[in-house]
């Protein structure tokens, strides 16, 4: 058939042959090429072209066996095909070649050879018209009325008919349904032969028929051959289930050669399971959006075979579906007095975190519609932050769930992973809504404020979504896809600093402070909570181990010196151990021997008479459990030289006092700093010595031969004790300052003092943070007066009552009344500092 005007290719093509495969108008077919000819066309045609015409070549079906072929060039086909190079991707692995990606155009004929090497260039004659395969299908347009109409529509007949007995839901057989329906019916016979799994010889005819009506007959021969092919299997499969699937290779769109997919596989998926699903998402009443995702996702999973792997991703997705609680929850108990009851018996102290649970349930009694509050506990170690939070939830009648956030660097596990992946999962906060069960449970985001960062990204930026309580009510779930409704859900975060939880994220939490215990508190932890629950933990009963309030308060202050009270449970429990030692020899002892008299309780002990009940652990018990006390109050014995004062410093552990030691010697005027200082804190130094230098005469300060500045001829030697510890900040000012004016004027601090604030170079005193904690390591260690900046009075209202009258605090806005304080009997020159100086006149 003689090509009629209208789009052309070039009369001149060099040509390209395939070994591999045929390609047919219409279709795009992936070629591999090494051989010199083909390696020559490819690099000096394709990849030096620059315009859209030399990017055409023809491909020329080689029927020489590749075995055999030489350099020499084989007969040519008569009948190539056309077709432009979409892609050239180039590798030396495992030999040098080349991979086209070409989509074919029209048929041709060789005319004459131009040339065989370095490419083979020759005369062509085009074939088919080109618009046919580039020019959608006009509506209602279709082949020439006759023979040839009623072949083509029988032709188009056979290809639905093949399409009724495969998987629509399949990709590959969808793409076939639409090019069935959009291409013109003289390239359906090209089009469906290279579709549908035919052999090379196959395709060799489709293409040689060059005559329409012997390309229609050709091509419908191969359907008719999978129809009755089908039917035949499907008869087997009835009689032989475990007869082996036919395999039907399908190509999408022509695209990926060799694509398979089951032809025979209706789904058989059991019924009645499926049924059951369908009705557990009827019955799990989760919003319309969700709703429509779960019914689309079911009618997938009924068209889907068993074998298939997605079939398996399918089904976990919609079990997880039905089982999140969409609309289940559970009932406040809102009754605030036994709320309130509940919480003291629970945890001692702590009155600001039981204030604002209270306050919540009283807002919940007025207005039932209320969104759960973001909270964020921020205490030292071992304060009762997460114990509370498991107390709210009981106190509530809630569902609990814990979130361990200690080291998450992937966003994944917030977010959860895309369904696309292998091995992909919801993240924790849909599987903390799985495992509870109720979508209004209290969940704990315990250390916060240890979130990692990797290149997975930022699991803090992902909890802002989360915490956020304008926008948790359609949190989505990577993995879910769809909106679930946080909203009613009590987020409690805990943390040790907010130094490190992003400026962001710390902005959505509503922070309270969780303080360090005084001793008081501990020794009321002790006997109501924590010798009651290690007494059950070892076997043990109140007849059988007593520990009296002095001995308490001995392992609190001689073996333990933290904010919480973790190493207290844990000095308990060795007490526990020891005397369920001796319990246990006192029966087996009881039932062999007569009892004697008890010796003196030792660790080590192996007296041979039971000891009487119950055991009491007095000092010396103590010692010999414990063993040396590991702490002493060595405050006063510190004071015993010049150049020594108390600061008191905040870690996230809690409080801590600090020791400032500073020493001088002959010199030329250095300072030497030492105890692994941060800039911060050798500022702070730097100011201290140029406000004592620059007021040396108000205050009498000399250096070492009595000289007015106290750096001539002098060294100085600042050392912060615990060198091994990291400091920084800016309140050791003040501890600084009268350290060095204790050394430059031979005075002793005063013992039993403690001091924190800021200083300027002006000698103000400048507020600090942490005040509670601070003072409470201060009277853990026996501290009786307390200097804080004058602006920090009030952080004092925080403190418990007894520690308040037990301690002298003195508020400071200037360095002169801290040193007036610091030293017994004032410090000299405070009183001339105030008075103005007296002017003479000279006229």
């Amino acid at each position: 058939m003689a090509s009629s005007d209208g789009i052309r290719i070039p009369s001149r093509l060099p040509l390209l042959l395939t070994h591999e495969g045929v390609l047919l108008p219409g279709s795009t077919v992936r070629f591999s090429v090494d051989s010199p000819r083909n390696m020559h066309l490819v690099s000096q045609r394709l990849l030096r072209g620059t315009s859209l015409k030399s990017t055409i070549i023809g491909l020329i079906p080689n029927t020489r066996d590749p075995e055999h072929d030489t350099d020499d060039l084989p007969p040519l086909h008569k009948i190539g095909t056309a077709g432009i190079a979409v892609q050239v991707v180039g590798s030396n692995w495992p030999k040098p070649h080349f991979t086209l990606l070409i989509t074919g155009l029209c048929r041709f004929s060789v005319s004459g050879l131009l040339k065989e090497r370095p490419f083979v260039l020759a005369e062509v004659e085009q074939l088919d018209k080109l618009e046919q395969y580039t020019t959608p299908a006009p509506q209602g347009v279709t082949t020439d009325d006759g023979e040839l109409g009623e072949l083509s529509e029988k032709f188009y007949q056979t290809a639905v008919q093949l399409l009724g007995m495969l998987d629509m839901s399949v990709p590959v057989v969808a793409k076939f349904r639409r090019l069935l329906d959009s291409l013109p019916r003289e390239t359906l016979p090209d089009v469906v032969a290279s579709m549908i799994r035919t052999s090379n010889k196959e395709k060799l005819q489709v293409l040689d028929a060059v005559s329409l009506e012997d390309r229609f007959k050709t091509a419908l021969s191969m359907l008719t051959r999978q129809i009755d092919g089908l039917n035949l299997l499907q008869k087997t499969r009835k009689k032989s289930p475990d007869n082996e699937k036919r395999v039907l290779s399908v190509r999408k769109g022509g695209v990926f050669p060799g694509r398979q997919f089951n032809v025979d596989e209706e789904d058989e998926d059991d019924g009645d399971d499926t049924s059951v699903l369908e009705r557990k998402i009827h019955a799990a009443n989760m919003p319309e959006a969700a709703l429509r995702v779960c019914l689309k996702e079911l009618k997938r999973l009924k068209k889907m075979p068993q074998s298939m792997p997605e079939s398996a991703l399918t089904r976990n997705y919609l079990d997880l579906m039905v089982e999140l609680p969409w609309s289940k929850n559970t009932k406040d108990c809102l009754d605030i007095r036994s709320a309130r009851t509940l919480l003291d018996n629970d945890h001692y102290a702590m009155e600001k975190l039981k204030r604002r649970v209270l306050e919540y349930l009283a807002v919940r009694q007025l207005k039932t519609s209320l969104k759960g509050p973001i909270l964020c506990f921020v205490g030292p170690p071992g304060v009762g932050k997460t114990s509370v939070g498991r107390s709210i939830a009981r106190t509530l009648g809630r569902g609990f769930h814990r979130i361990a956030l200690g080291g998450v660097c992937d966003q994944s596990d917030i977010r959860g992973h895309r369904r696309t992946y292998v091995g992909s999962m919801p993240g924790r906060i849909i599987n903390g809504l799985k495992t509870v069960a109720v979508n209004n449970p209290v969940f704990l985001l315990d250390e916060v404020d240890k979130l990692g960062k990797s290149l997975q990204g930022d699991p803090a930026a992902a909890l802002l979504e989360v915490l956020d309580p304008e926008q948790n009510h359609s949190f989505t779930d990577h993995y879910l896809n769809v909106a679930f409704d946080l909203s009613q859900v009590l987020f409690i975060a805990t943390a040790n600093t907010t130094a490190t939880i992003p400026p962001a994220l710390l902005d959505r939490m509503e922070v309270l402070q969780v303080p360090g215990y005084t001793q008081e508190e501990k020794v009321e932890i002790a006997h109501r909570h924590l010798i009651r629950n290690q007494l059950e933990q070892h076997g043990l009963t109140p007849q059988q181990l007593h520990i009296p309030q002095d001995t308490t308060q001995a392992i609190i202050s001689r073996y333990t010196r933290e904010a919480g009270v973790r190493s207290l449970e844990r000095k308990i429990g060795a007490i526990c151990r020891a005397v369920a030692v001796k319990v246990a020899e006192g029966h087996r002892v009881a039932k062999t021997e007569a009892s004697v008299p008890e010796g003196p309780l030792e660790q080590g002990d192996k007296a041979a008479a039971p000891p009487e009940m119950p055991i009491v652990i007095d000092h010396i018990a103590l010692t010999d459990i414990l063993g040396p006390p590991l702490f002493e109050m060595e405050v006063s014995e510190r004071f015993i030289l010049p150049g020594v004062a108390l600061g008191l410093a905040w870690t996230p552990l809690g409080g801590e006092i600090m020791f400032v030691e500073a020493s001088r010697m002959e010199g030329e005027g250095q300072l030497t700093l030492t105890g692994q200082l941060g800039d911060v804190m050798k500022e702070s130094a730097h100011l201290a010595i140029s406000w004592l230098r620059a007021n040396a005469k108000t205050y009498q300060l000399t250096n070492m031969v009595g000289g007015p500045d106290p750096l001539e001829g002098t060294d100085i030697h600042l050392h912060f004790p615990a060198g091994a510890v990291t400091k920084d900040g800016p309140s050791a000012g003040v501890t600084i300052v009268t350290c060095l004016a204790s050394l430059f004027s031979s005075r002793l601090v005063r013992s039993d003092v403690a001091m924190t604030g800021e200083i300027t170079l002006r000698g103000l005193v400048l507020p600090v943070g942490g005040i509670k904690d601070k003072v409470l390591a201060a009277y853990r260690a026996g501290v009786k007066r307390v200097i804080l900046p004058q602006r920090n009075q009030k952080d004092l209202e925080e403190l418990p009552a007894n520690v308040r009258a037990d301690l002298d605090f003195v508020t400071a806005a200037n360095l002169d009344e801290v040193l007036n304080a610091a030293f017994d009997g004032g410090f000299p020159g405070t009183d001339q500092a105030h008075t103005p100086p007296q002017l003479s006149s000279k006229l």
